[in-house]
């Protein structure tokens, strides 16, 4: 006997072997970004700001195999890193200096911008530079961090993605969304970045797919799922080796969107390197991705 968790609107069912559609698909306003039309797009970018040269190469690199792939792209990259496992870490240049960067990037090269906001007081200053205010993970069900940023978005037209934290169950994060919609943003999308697996360690429920997007749009975050935290002497590690099968599986799984960080020197990054997608395979990974989309999307519901 099926039993219907309580969770799922009374009409909605997940058909064996199939994808449901998505609820709530909106667009970013830069760009024309679709989010949850049935067409895969990417967030991509380094972890932090490194430099202002080195954003807008990143920003452009990615761009040319992009636009070469037809692919939906917003850039990505945090002016502040607050929740960093060692104090001696690098954060990033803050909040003015970060914002007036990822502005220069959005509009050097035509792109929505994506960033972390980790406090309810920054939310209004980033929402005048940026497309797409972030949520973290660890910082998911923070309400006055959510109904800030919401208010941020509703202001200046942006939307709002929220990370799933590691802790959370799937279905508990529809009251992050509701926090969100019910503070005035509609354009708000979720993002799975893994489940803690006992210590220093993530594995991905590749139901959290699904069943989150009864409610939102869902991105996969495939770096930050290969991400081994504060596993490595004071910083975290990674398994990068696994960022395409991780991601290839989501795809399959029927996803909206893609999240990695990528970085051209993986080893020298200041933040998260060790679990960033090297520059140089991005095109053949979005490849695969984009191949795997089109068979998915005949399955659509």
């Amino acid at each position: 006997m099926h039993i219907q968790p309580n969770w799922i609107p009374k009409n909605s069912h997940f058909p064996y072997g199939q994808i449901i559609f998505v609820t709530n698909p909106f667009e970013i306003p830069r760009g024309n970004i679709p989010v949850g039309h049935g067409k895969l797009f990417l967030i991509a970018g380094p972890c932090v700001i490194e430099s202002e040269s080195h954003a807008r190469m990143m920003a452009d690199s990615i761009q040319r195999i992009t636009s070469d792939l037809g692919i939906p792209y917003i850039f990505k990259a945090s002016y502040d890193k607050a929740n960093r496992t060692s104090i001696h870490s690098f954060r990033g240049p803050g909040l003015v200096e970060g914002t007036r960067i990822l502005r220069t990037v959005s509009e050097a090269h035509g792109l929505p911008v994506l960033t972390d906001v980790h406090t309810a007081e920054d939310c209004a200053v980033a929402a005048e530079s940026v497309d797409v205010l972030q949520i973290p993970a660890f910082l998911c069900r923070q309400t006055d961090l959510l109904i800030a940023a919401a208010q941020a978005a509703k202001q200046n037209n942006r939307a709002i993605n929220i990370k799933k934290g590691q802790f959370v169950a799937p279905a508990d994060m529809r009251h992050a969304v509701e926090k969100v919609r019910e503070s005035g943003c509609d354009r708000v999308s979720l993002t799975v970045r893994g489940a803690s697996f006992g210590y220093n360690n993530l594995v991905v429920d590749m139901r959290s797919l699904p069943i989150m997007r009864a409610f939102a749009p869902v991105v996969f975050d495939g770096t930050h799922s290969v991400q081994t935290p504060s596993a490595a002497n004071g910083v975290s590690g990674g398994q990068p080796e696994f960022i395409p099968v991780l991601a290839r599986a989501a795809v399959a799984a029927g996803i909206d969107g893609v999240f990695l960080e990528v970085h051209n020197d993986p080893p020298h990054a200041k933040s998260d390197g060790a679990n960033a997608l090297h520059l140089n395979h991005l095109k053949a990974v979005l490849e695969q991705l984009l191949a795997i989309h089109e068979i998915v999307k005949g399955t659509a519901v």
